[in-house]
């Protein structure tokens, strides 16, 4: 597939790379000829410098012939008018734009062909906030992930010594939750990824993920780890886009108090949030989070744009008493180096952005894609199609389907009923399956297992 990514920014270098390990045709278009060059000399991709909306750039970067548009620069404006321009002058099949203002998103006559040309709007702010409502709603969780529409979820937690399956052999799972169907989709021991077996015996630190429906979550959790009381007082600091969203989601479920250093911000803060407390002042001001109880507070979250700063005041509250910090980390560098220790959660915007766009990428008909382990795992949900005579998976029992190695299928959700899978299980058309890969270079196998004939989806 040839695909133009315009912005050579985190989410657009980190997709890049995806993409081009992936065997598609990519050029990456940005201003900065430097990032450009940084870029190209560990990827094998086509690079233009200029100014992405331009005709002119866009026909440079070969918008003749292009699949798809996918527009990550930090302009909301530059996205929309390149999107305009590939529809208009180059009919580009599929335009993808990431808008961040959330005035833009207040309508739907904005976007689509008779507005700006664009096929699917991807707004990180509200991904990320909602991916961080998730861990919230589910204490004890590194990372929470819906499928067909949330009946069912994939939960990664840290299985912890004395957690009553720590010890054992994953098939005593059944045993010890005779009316609660789920299945152990990977483990990640010390980084290392395990396809789990009926024989694999789950040790204490081994980095779990599991999948069930959504209300049997609870239950499996508790067999790997001492629950985590639920939180009541959360601390956010920063009331950016994503911090004054996640506010918004919670605070009629939780007491929510948002630390903000503008104090113009404030302002627009306290006329357009309900209950939560607006504090003016610096997060890493040990006076202020003294004086606002920070020993009494459950969860404390980092949200500015400065990641060293996320750091420290994360660092500083987990000192002053705060029970579990998290820090929003865009250098995915940093990622690995921070969670797990004095900080609890590290949450990659680009990750959580990254999967939401391969969704619109992958062939065959991908519903929904997230990107895990910082990119080295992913998770799909794909609906099978066809008959037995045109379809790879239709009619087959999950025994007899040639998935790639390091590929396991976890749930089907058929209807409104989800079906945790077995080798028995068979796949009917429609079926949403939703599959994990621990090696991501087996994802063209997986969608050609998708695709009925010839077609794709």
């Amino acid at each position: 597939m040839k695909i133009i990514i315009l912005g050579a920014n985190q989410v657009g270098s980190s997709l890049a790379e995806t993409l081009a390990n992936e065997a598609n045709d990519i050029t990456v278009v940005d201003s900065d000829a430097e990032k450009l060059r940084e870029l190209k000399d560990h990827i094998d991709i086509g690079t233009v410098v200029g100014h992405a909306s331009l005709p002119d750039v866009l026909e440079r970067a070969g918008g003749q012939d292009a699949d798809m548009i996918i527009a990550v620069t930090e302009s909301d404006e530059i996205n929309m008018v390149a999107c305009r321009v590939a529809y208009s002058l180059f009919q580009t099949p599929k335009k993808i734009c990431r808008i961040r203002s959330s005035s833009y998103l207040h309508t739907d006559k904005l976007f689509g062909k008779q507005g700006i040309a664009v096929d699917v709007v991807v707004s990180p702010e509200l991904i990320v906030s909602s991916a961080i409502s998730r861990l919230i709603d589910l204490p004890g969780s590194l990372q929470v992930l819906d499928f067909a529409d949330g009946k069912v979820q994939l939960v990664a937690v840290k299985a912890y010594y004395g957690g009553p399956l720590v010890g054992q052999e994953i098939r005593l799972l059944r045993q010890h939750m005779p009316s609660v169907d789920t299945r152990v989709a990977a483990i990640f021991r010390k980084d290392r990824p395990i396809i789990p077996e009926g024989s694999t015996v789950i040790e204490a630190d081994d980095e779990v993920f599991f999948i069930a429906a959504q209300q049997n979550i609870r239950a499996c959790m508790s067999e790997l780890r001492r629950m985590d009381k639920p939180y009541k007082r959360l601390m956010i600091a920063g009331g950016g886009n994503i911090g004054m969203r996640l506010a918004e989601n919670l605070e009629q479920r939780y007491q929510v108090k948002i630390i903000e250093r503008s104090l113009e911000r404030c302002e627009f803060l306290s006329e357009n949030l309900d209950k939560a407390i607006v504090l003016n002042g610096e997060a890493s001001q040990q006076d202020l989070l003294i004086e606002e109880n920070i020993e009494d507070t459950d969860l404390f979250i980092a949200l500015t744009n400065d990641d060293e700063a996320n750091i420290m005041s994360s660092l500083l509250a987990k000192k002053l008493g705060a029970k579990k910090v998290m820090a929003l980390i865009n250098n995915p560098a940093y990622v690995d180096l921070v969670q797990g220790g004095e900080i609890d959660i590290a949450i990659s915007p680009q990750q959580a952005t990254i999967g939401s766009l391969l969704t619109h990428v992958r062939r065959g008909d991908v519903v929904k894609v997230h990107s895990l382990r910082r990119g080295a795992a992913e998770a799909i949900e794909a609906i099978a199609h066809g008959d037995q005579a045109s379809s790879k998976v239709v009619g087959r029992a999950i025994r007899d389907i040639d998935l790639p190695e390091g590929t396991t299928i976890g749930a089907i959700v058929r209807n409104d009923e989800v079906l945790i899978a077995h080798d028995s299980t068979v796949v009917e058309s429609d079926d949403h399956v939703i599959l994990f890969l621990v090696d991501r270079k087996r994802i063209p196998e997986v969608e050609r297992l998708f695709q009925v004939g010839f077609s794709f989806f």
